[in-house]
């Protein structure tokens, strides 16, 4: 039985510039890397997981190594932030290196930003609220307006209005 996601890995067209938007832009720590493998690992809290996402460049036919194929049906990848304030300043953040913004929600359990990095991957940072809202649920919110009270209460809005969570609806196994 598995514990927790250990990390995610993504192909690179354009390895440099994967990296650098993931180190400079969301602020991941490279905690080892092999630059002339075309790989690299980073995460955000290197003291406890040595790396939740792993970047490795892409290869062609010819390479010695074979082929390494284009990540495909990655829905997104997820990246929790530790405030309200720290999701608004990555929210800026991204917005400034002009990144397509995809939405920007409340889920109620979370307020979460939903871009695409440099080479096209769904990404999703997130404010967990600890509020108890039934999911597949989403609000837009306005980060650049809202005040953190706002968002907050709005999220919490749905604990009455959703309902809690619910489990399996379907048999399991």
């Amino acid at each position: 039985m598995v514990t927790n996601l250990g990390h995610v890995g993504i192909i690179c067209d354009d390895f440099m510039n994967m990296r650098d938007f993931y180190t400079r832009v969301i602020g991941l720590t490279i905690t080892d890397e092999a630059p002339d493998r075309g790989s690299c690992f980073l995460s955000a809290d290197p003291d406890n997981e040595h790396h939740e996402l792993a970047l490795g460049q892409s290869r062609g036919p010819d390479d010695p190594n074979g082929p390494r194929p284009k990540t495909q049906g990655v829905g997104q990848i997820s990246f929790i932030v530790k405030s309200m304030d720290a999701l608004k300043e990555l929210y800026a953040k991204v917005k400034a290196e002009g990144m397509r913004i995809d939405s920007v929600v409340t889920h109620g359990i979370s307020c979460s930003v939903y871009f695409f990095d440099p080479e096209d991957n769904r990404i999703e940072l997130y404010y967990k609220t600890g509020y108890i809202v039934k999911q597949g649920f989403s609000r837009p919110i306005d980060l650049e307006n809202q005040s953190n009270e706002e968002l907050l209460a709005f999220s919490k809005s749905f604990e009455a209005t959703e309902g809690p969570f619910q489990g399996a609806k379907l048999p399991v196994g």
